[in-house]
């Protein structure tokens, strides 16, 4: 059956009117969220108390999602730090085995060698109580004093080096003079030219080199350790590293944290044995030697 042409075409009228509705309530919607009048403001709260409490199920969903797309970033970042945990602890490990051999190197390398270690040197750890430093001195206050068997002058030093030396004992606390003091002074070797020098606080975070005998042979990085003379502080404590100081002296970068100076190891060390007659160092004297000497004792 053929269509008929002539016969009018209401759906595409209906179209057109419906379309022009919805532009004319778009633009009254417009005017009206535009005009500062407060009948027309009263007119928009109304409506808004009227119809968004009805569309509040739409926003719930959105909500939801917008909860659990937060979740799922939440997950990815915890697992991407699971899978670097895992990785470092890897790593931690093999370095753990490293030190385990290490260790177990050392000690029999020190069997072999027959080395015996110092037994008079012992440590004392405190905690520093209270930061004395002012523009002209760097020294601060330890709760261990003589009760604890800490001396006048017995070196201090913290996880990481050298940190000073005891100036004045008190019966349970003590005073640490810190390297960067200007009367500090540290006699020290450089590895590993082996040159020596001193250090010498200037009340700067970063004390000088002084009285090296060759100053070209040191490189920026070089390990300043204590020499021991003058027997003030133990020999070979790292102090830290040579740089050159922005005012060209070359400097030494102290290896212990003086912001983080909250305990520190206090060396004591134990008095050496009382020698009161030659012993057996001299060796039994010989015949002649003793009738002279039982000669002398009978006049």
């Amino acid at each position: 059956m053929a269509r008929n042409e002539s016969a009018p075409d209401y759906l595409r009228g209906t179209r057109r009117v419906l379309l022009g509705v919805a532009c004319l309530l778009l633009l009254a919607l417009f005017l009206l969220w535009r005009i500062d009048n407060a009948r027309v403001e009263q007119v928009r709260m109304s409506l808004v108390d009227r119809f968004v409490p009805s569309f509040s199920w739409t926003v719930k969903p959105l909500a939801s999602t917008a909860r659990m797309l937060a979740d799922l970033r939440a997950y990815s970042r915890v697992y991407a730090q699971n899978a670097e945990l895992r990785r470092e602890l890897q790593r931690m490990q093999g370095w753990r085995e490293a030190a385990l051999q290490l260790e177990q190197k050392n000690a029999r390398l020190l069997a072999l060698n027959k080395v015996r270690l110092n037994p008079r040197m012992t440590f004392v750890t405190g905690e520093v109580m209270a930061d004395s430093g002012s523009p002209f001195q760097r020294s601060a206050i330890v709760n261990v004093g003589a009760i604890d068997g800490v001396d006048d002058g017995a070196a201090v030093l913290d996880g990481l080096g050298l940190v000073g030396r005891i100036a004045g004992v008190a019966e349970r606390s003590a005073r640490i003079l810190f390297l960067t003091d200007a009367s500090s002074r540290v006699p020290a070797v450089i590895r590993p030219s082996g040159q020596r020098a001193l250090v010498t606080g200037d009340n700067s975070s970063a004390p000088a080199l002084d009285f090296v005998d060759q100053g070209d042979a040191l490189r920026p990085g070089d390990r300043v350790i204590s020499s021991g003379d003058g027997g003030l502080y133990p020999p070979d404590i790292l102090i830290g590293q040579v740089f050159l100081g922005a005012d060209g002296r070359k400097r030494v970068r102290l290896s212990a944290d003086f912001r983080l100076l909250d305990f520190v190891r206090v060396v004591r060390v134990a008095p050496p044995e009382p020698v009161e007659g030659p012993g057996g160092l001299i060796g039994p004297l010989l015949p002649q030697a003793a009738a002279q000497a039982a000669a002398e004792v009978a006049r």
